[in-house]
């Protein structure tokens, strides 16, 4: 589990500081604050960030709005637009991109919050609905859930396996904690890469954490998990074992 990385781009450099004080507080990563379009660029290209709360006026030739456009077309990341700005211009320039939210300043400290876990929760179900491709799909390393009210990034590598209980799953961890959950497996599955395959009507393991098959059961850094008949074949195809 990490905490979400959040990139700031304001080129008022106190006010920059204090929101990433504020994300800090939250329980947020933040990163120094990039303070106009060649520090953004560089962050997002150096650091992947998971999301960016961009000024929309910044000082210099291109704003945040180009910022924002650059983030379309290169990186797979939600942005939220922050500005003193709420005139009708500005708002249908921003609404041009299609940031996932728009924050007017001042706010308070639970207006950001807000924000942005809305924002979290608007592109990743944008990500399910949407159709996209294998390779970009492939490509994502993590996913997000919900808990305590915020929004958690688990990467893909830390997850051991997913056990179904009744309504909830278990996402059960490297470092053998886990995460609860009120969803289905077969939605949790829709979320993760080809590293994971279903064994069992309750389980989905993370085939690269696999240990051994033996019979109609399979280990998972030496813990013992029951293979359903119908799901067997798929994992010996799977780990080309047939």
């Amino acid at each position: 589990m990490s905490q979400v990385k959040i990139l700031v781009v304001e080129d008022e450099i106190l006010i920059a500081d204090n929101i990433c004080d504020t994300l800090t507080d939250l329980g947020y990563y933040t990163y120094e604050p990039a303070l106009n379009y060649t520090e953004a660029i560089s962050i997002l290209e150096e650091e992947s960030p998971d999301i960016a709360i961009l000024d929309i006026n910044l000082s210099g030739l291109k704003s945040g709005i180009d910022i924002a456009k650059k983030i379309n077309n290169n990186f797979d990341i939600p942005f939220i637009f922050l500005t003193s700005n709420a005139d009708k211009d500005t708002v249908t320039l921003a609404k041009e991109v299609q940031p996932q939210a728009y924050l007017v300043k001042p706010f308070t400290q639970e207006e950001l919050f807000t924000t942005i876990e809305i924002a979290l929760s608007n592109f990743n179900k944008s990500l399910d609905n949407s159709k996209i491709d294998n390779n970009k799909a492939l490509a994502k390393d993590s996913l997000f859930i919900k808990e305590n009210g915020m929004f958690i990034k688990i990467r893909f590598e830390d997850i051991l396996y997913v056990k179904s209980d009744h309504v909830y799953v278990e996402i059960i961890l490297t470092t053998e904690k886990k995460h609860v959950i009120r969803t289905s497996l077969n939605d949790i599955l829709s979320r993760l890469n080809s590293w994971f395959i279903r064994i069992h009507r309750g389980y989905i393991i993370n085939y690269k954490h696999l240990d051994q098959v033996y019979g109609n059961k399979l280990y998972v850094k030496g813990e013992e998990l029951p293979i359903g008949k119908k799901y067997k074949e798929d994992i010996l195809q799977k780990i080309n074992l047939n």
